[in-house]
């Protein structure tokens, strides 16, 4: 991870990310066709939204659209995600009522998440969206390291192209406080349109009463859009959005999981 012309400063510094990351990390890194890898999910017609390609997530230049966003990731969140991130990606799985068969996680990353869903759910179709082909490369890897058949595609979680009601269960883990206001409510939208009557969503984010109070939290993140999203309402964004049951709990120390259901009759 080149961020410097000094050999002796670089390899410190590689010695630091390796330290993080992990060495399997820093070895894909080193060693994967990041350009290959990316082409083969890459939609050629999709073009960015300068909201998500103009944005230096976690001080990262270039954001999500660059290789070192993909292996420092999981790293990061697990930093953002105390006690523990598999605890709290945990409450996710465990709010789900019935046995859905198929399901989407959208904005889905480095596949977390859409792992444990797979694990839960072992006969359901399990299909995990995100807008950067280098997290789904990640996430592809993690996948068939632990051997899980997952779906992988690319897109926008605002506009899938996917086929009205055709899932039974979204979710969306640490999604929304990474887009604007106005996108978040497209994307719970679009959640909305994509799942069958009586189908529900679950959204595992920030808690946004703690973040609007804690203003040091999201400097030391470097999110962009922390600061609006804390400043709103899911619940309300998922009541305009016409779902139903509509309830958020606070877990773990600064996390939420709100949740509705598509109303069985239109």
């Amino acid at each position: 991870m080149e961020i410097s012309r000094n050999p002796i400063w670089t390899l410190f510094l590689k010695s630091l990310v390796r330290a993080l990351i992990g060495q399997e990390n820093q070895r894909l890194y080193d060693t994967v066709d990041w350009r290959q890898a990316c082409d083969r999910f890459q939609q050629a017609d999709l073009i960015y939204p300068t909201y998500y390609s103009h944005q230096n997530f976690h001080g990262i230049e270039g954001g999500y659209l660059t290789s070192v966003a993909a292996v420092t990731y999981d790293a990061i969140t697990a930093l953002a995600c105390p006690p523990s991130e598999t605890w709290i990606r945990q409450q996710l799985i465990n709010a789900i009522q019935g046995q859905p068969k198929r399901i989407l996680d959208l904005g889905c990353g480095t596949g977390s998440t859409t792992l444990m869903l797979k694990q839960s759910l072992p006969a359901a179709l399990v299909m995990g969206l995100d807008l950067s082909p280098y997290m789904l490369t990640m996430a592809e890897h993690k996948a068939q390291q632990v051997g899980l058949p997952i779906q992988w595609r690319h897109g926008l979680a605002e506009a899938t192209g996917l086929e009205e009601g055709s899932f039974d269960l979204v979710t969306l883990s640490m999604v929304l406080h990474e887009t604007p206001p106005s996108i978040a409510q497209l994307i719970l939208a679009e959640s909305f349109r994509l799942l069958q009557p009586g189908g529900q969503i679950i959204v595992l984010d920030g808690s946004q009463k703690i973040l609007r109070h804690t203003d040091w939290l999201i400097k030391l993140f470097r999110e962009p859009y922390s600061k609006v999203y804390a400043a709103e309402s899911v619940d309300a964004w998922l009541t305009f959005a016409q779902f139903e049951a509509v309830h958020t709990r606070y877990i773990g120390w600064i996390h939420q999981i709100s949740q509705g259901f598509k109303p069985d009759t239109p």
